[in-house]
């Protein structure tokens, strides 16, 4: 197998996500609602294994050798497969789960069709909207990777259309200490975007050049030191929860 289906290669860049993206546990209650009654589940992309519930039987799909090997031994088992393709018959599972990756497959709306085949009832995607990112105050500071990040994602819509003939939309908040290390998780904690280690578990930032992420944490830095971030967004470190672009989209056949 090639190391990645899409556009981000996690053989060569995903070695530090289980220490970058730790699962939230209420984006965890939230996404296992979603699931409801389901005994067996199937999580494609699943990763190092964000967001698996721990009380139903799960099955993993996930292509990066780098990705399973960070999942822990208690994980359940993870099948090296692409979302586009699928190894399972039709109506498989209960139901399927994927959280934000949808963005990374190479084919998004075959991914879908497969998840919707497979699962004989809810199928639950976790995933951003991109008309949404650009409210977020990072966009100010690196606009370059917000316009790229916007790009990789497909609309809401799209995603919910493909998951059956009824879906529906929520806006996840997050809130202000969040586990997950995703990029709006750091809305009220914009130091730690100036840590490459940080970064190191967010994908957005493999698609802007080196001398824009130089002049980012050049500006950013300085505006922190002088005041002037603060000045202008201190009220984003009092919110409790951020309402941005999070989103979880559940269909049903």
């Amino acid at each position: 197998m090639k190391p990645f289906g899409g556009d981000f290669d996690y053989d060569a860049h995903g070695a530090d996500y289980s220490v970058a993206r730790r699962p939230d546990e209420r984006i965890a209650a939230r996404i296992h609602a979603a699931l409801g009654d389901a005994r067996t589940v199937l999580n494609v992309g699943a990763g190092a294994g964000s967001y698996e519930p721990a009380d139903r039987w799960v099955l993993a799909v996930e292509p990066s050798r780098i990705m399973r090997a960070q999942r822990r031994p208690t994980s359940a088992p993870a099948i090296a497969a692409y979302a586009e393709s699928l190894p399972l018959d039709d109506d498989a599972v209960d139901a399927a789960m994927a959280s934000i990756t949808v963005h990374q497959w190479s084919d998004a709306r075959r991914g879908l069709a497969e998840l919707r085949r497979v699962a004989r009832g809810p199928v639950v995607v976790l995933t951003f909207d991109g008309d949404a990112l650009p409210q977020f105050w990072l966009n100010d500071y690196a606009p370059e990777m917000i316009a790229a990040e916007r790009r990789r994602f497909p609309s809401i819509s799209e995603i919910a259309q493909a998951l059956g003939s009824r879906a529906t939309v929520e806006a996840l908040p997050v809130p202000i200490d969040c586990s997950d290390g995703f990029i709006e998780a750091f809305y009220a904690r914009p130091e730690a975007l100036l840590q490459a280690a940080v970064r190191r578990g967010q994908s957005a930032w493999g698609f802007v050049s080196d001398e824009a992420i130089a002049a980012f944490e050049a500006r950013l830095k300085a505006d922190l030191t002088s005041g002037v971030w603060d000045a202008r967004y201190g009220d984003w470190r009092r919110r409790p929860h951020y309402d941005g672009a999070l989103r979880l989209v559940t269909g049903w056949p």
